[in-house]
């Protein structure tokens, strides 16, 4: 395996903290999604995972197994997925797609007894909708109403 430019998702442990802390996003994207430093909230049902390249933090995103995520969906096996983020720096280097590309095995391994993604996507955040499309999230023509508008609900169903 070639670990030169290796991305790979991990839990995230206090070491990352100072990484986090320094994200960045621009005011058009820190609209749709939150700072890491305001999710890293851990419990039992609430899962902050950060994204690595080359060991370095350069993404975040949570897992949700709460009461949440009946919101979105009947399956009591499926995770939420929020906050997604790249810090600024760092995007435009294909991040957030190999990060997400990794999820069916990170979960597989990690939270075994799940076996759906589900996620709400801004309906004006195209460039993240694409972005999850891409990865092979598929919209369930669920809409909600979120706090900045409409919401297109999207599922990954593990394998």
């Amino acid at each position: 395996m070639n670990t030169l430019d290796e991305v790979v998702l991990q839990k995230y442990k206090p070491e990352h903290l100072q990484w986090l802390r320094a994200f960045e996003l621009p005011k058009e994207q820190e609209k749709f999604t939150a700072l890491p430093i305001k999710m890293l909230e851990i419990t039992k049902e609430r899962h902050p995972i950060v994204i690595l390249h080359n060991n370095e933090p350069v993404g975040f995103f949570v897992l949700h197994s709460s009461d949440r995520v009946k919101d979105y969906t009947n399956n009591p096996r499926a995770m939420l997925l929020t906050a997604l983020s790249i810090n600024h720096s760092k995007q435009g280097r294909g991040f957030a797609n190999k990060g997400m590309k990794k999820i069916q095995s990170f979960v597989t391994q990690q939270f075994p007894a799940c076996n759906e993604i589900i996620l709400a996507v801004n309906h004006k955040n195209v460039p993240a909708q694409k972005l999850y499309e891409k990865v092979g999230f598929k919209d369930t023509g669920t809409r909600k109403i979120g706090r900045i508008g409409e919401q297109y609900i999207y599922n990954f169903i593990i394998k």
